[in-house]
């Protein structure tokens, strides 16, 4: 639990895991006032073989990570971070990150659009960012991961300075949201399309990407200088970009959009 004082947020610990707790065994809700960073602990704790599923969340963090390597800066109040970490054995792990954004986007807000892989948009800025990372179980390869899915949403403004995407907050669209009330919202959501992802894969949730997906229909430009059009992704989640050359199924490329004229 937050020490005494440490902001006025009532966390919704007990609700959340009332909510998740009969669906995934072992579950615990940790609420910390201050981290370097919730993913790199639960991965420090799984290389440790602490493999129990858990929903950490941090007040702030000193050092987040996002995509890439970059930076994420958090500040208590202003943002909602937390990592979800738990044991998964999807048949393909492809999509992961864009089932997440689904289930994300659709608990908050209807206007929260998404980029490919793993961003949340609103009205072309950056709300929100994903990061999994997951490790090896101890068992030589066999049987589950553990996945460590971390999330950072903007709850309040932020400045712009040496950010490549204008940050927008869900205080935009949701004024009397605050960091408690958007983690109630989405973490029990996020543990069942978790879970139905593991199950299913990421075909049940291509239509429901689709219909947000923030760089359909839009010129766009791979990190490898490649230019075409946006159509939406596929059955594992690839984006799917027309080129000069045909139809090109991008998995793994850096994807920005060009300005518009």
């Amino acid at each position: 639990m937050s020490s005494p004082g440490a902001n006025i947020l009532r966390w919704p610990a007990e609700a959340i895991w009332q909510a998740v707790a009969p669906a995934l065994e072992g579950f615990t809700v940790e609420i910390v006032p201050r981290i370097a960073s919730t993913n790199s602990e639960l991965m420090r704790r799984a290389r440790a073989q602490r493999l129990e599923p858990v929903l950490l969340v941090a007040e702030q963090q000193t050092a987040g990570r996002g995509r890439l390597g970059r930076q994420w800066d958090s500040q208590g109040g202003a943002s909602l971070t937390f990592s979800l970490g738990l044991p998964l054995a999807p048949a393909d792990w492809s999509g992961l990150s864009l089932a997440v954004g689904v289930a994300l986007a659709e608990a908050l807000h209807p206007r929260i659009r998404l980029k490919w892989p793993n961003d949340l948009w609103l009205d072309d800025r950056k709300l929100g960012g994903i990061l999994i990372e997951t490790a090896g179980a101890g068992d030589g390869g066999a049987g589950p991961r553990y996945a460590v899915i971390g999330v950072g949403i903007n709850i309040a403004g932020r400045a712009a300075a040496n950010l490549s995407t204008p940050p927008a907050a869900l205080c935009e669209v949701l004024p009397e949201v605050d960091a408690a009330r958007a983690l109630h919202a989405v973490a029990a959501p996020l543990v069942r399309a978790v879970q139905a992802f593991e199950h299913f894969g990421f075909a049940p949730f291509q239509a429901r990407f689709n219909a947000r997906d923030a760089l359909r229909e839009r010129a766009v430009t791979l990190s490898d200088g490649t230019a075409g059009t946006a159509h939406g992704v596929g059955e594992t989640g690839a984006l799917l970009v027309h080129t000069a050359h045909g139809m090109h199924a991008v998995t793994s490329s850096e994807v920005s959009v060009r300005p518009a004229p």
